[in-house]
């Protein structure tokens, strides 16, 4: 391992994002015109149609289609597949974050960088479960980086849904559940599936999404668009809806219905009252507090860099602990997971 400088630093953060100068590469790239992208994952801010040439993995890959184009120059990579760009060797491993989602390993003269992406360590049907890549320096997202945020199973989490289902049937109430459109939305419908058969209906905002896992093999409940031309009444139906429909036109075919919101977020109560929800589900598709500090210590990195979320907060923490942690800042906006 060399001796670290910020001169020397193999992945710099830039106004445009994570550079690797020895690679002249970006990753997760936030502003362009750029030459080459390394993608992490298909999450609007993580995936921006600012590079000539794109690398990302094969579960990615219609994702990035579907929402960039389908013109645009991609070079797609199994999980753990080396590539060369400039002086250095690069793959990608599972995230655990959603279908296609990947690290990157970086390496360049017997020095190792991993940049995480979003990641979380949590069981997940929809996707392959996060890998522990051994590395110098870990660049990793901290956005649920506080000791109140720890998941409960997802399986749980899974049965109180049904059960809220369940409860509004016997009101005779339409149940809407609102979760973000890419990951969070199929990760319900795999986990629902564990558990019944009944049909779930879609805002079109998340039926090609659902679309794609299922090309992928994902198992799901049986889903189906709702279609606002007809008049039928959805009273005991369950509809899954992205954040950005509550409170919009769409939501007027559906007056008096009951409200409930997925997301990491609904730990803290008081997010479910501010935001006007009925009812929250804890179930994020991020690394929680325990996995954050297991995953440092599992990669065996000398150097820790955060960004995103509670970074400062945790780079306090590890600093108590003996460890060399600092906060890059956060060039992404949360637009799409919690």
């Amino acid at each position: 391992m060399t001796s670290f400088t910020p001169e020397t630093a193999l992945i710099k953060m830039t106004p445009y994002g994570l550079y690797c100068p020895q690679g002249r590469f970006y990753i997760d790239p936030v502003r362009g015109p750029i030459e080459r992208a390394v993608i992490t994952h298909g999450h609007a801010d993580h995936a921006r149609n600012v590079a000539e040439t794109y690398f990302t993995t094969f579960g990615s890959s219609p994702i990035l289609q579907k929402r960039l184009s389908n013109d645009i120059s991609l070079h797609t990579v199994s999980y753990g597949e080396p590539f060369t760009l400039g002086e250095t060797t690069v793959s990608l491993h599972p995230a655990g974050h959603i279908l296609g989602s990947a690290q990157v390993r970086v390496e360049h003269q017997g020095e190792v960088w991993v940049v995480t992406g979003d990641f979380k360590r949590d069981h997940d049907p929809t996707c392959q479960p996060f890998e522990v890549v051994p590395c110098d320096t870990l660049i990793s997202e901290a956005t649920f980086a506080l000791p109140i945020y720890r998941w409960p199973p997802a399986g749980q989490v899974a049965r109180d849904i049904l059960a809220w289902w369940d409860e509004n049937i016997e009101l005779h109430q339409v149940s809407v559940l609102f979760c973000y459109a890419l990951g969070k939305a199929q990760r319900v419908l795999a986990e629902l599936k564990k558990l019944t058969d009944r049909r779930v209906f879609l805002h079109g905002a998340i039926l090609p999404i659902v679309d794609i896992y299922r090309e992928a093999g994902i198992p799901m409940v049986p889903a189906e668009k709702i279609d606002l031309q007809n008049k039928r009444d959805y009273a005991g139906e369950m509809i899954l809806a992205p954040p950005g429909a509550l409170g919009s036109p769409w939501m007027r075919r559906f007056k008096g219905a009951q409200t409930g919101f997925c997301s990491g977020w609904m730990r803290v109560r008081g997010n479910r009252r501010r935001r006007g929800y009925d009812r929250g589900f804890v179930l994020s598709d991020h690394a929680d507090w325990p996995s954050l500090l297991q995953t440092f210590e599992d990669s065996r990195a000398s150097r820790i860099q955060l960004h995103h979320g509670y970074s400062d907060i945790l780079v306090r923490y590890l600093g108590e602990q003996g460890v060399d942690a600092i906060s890059l800042g956060s060039p992404f906006a949360d637009l799409e997971s919690g």
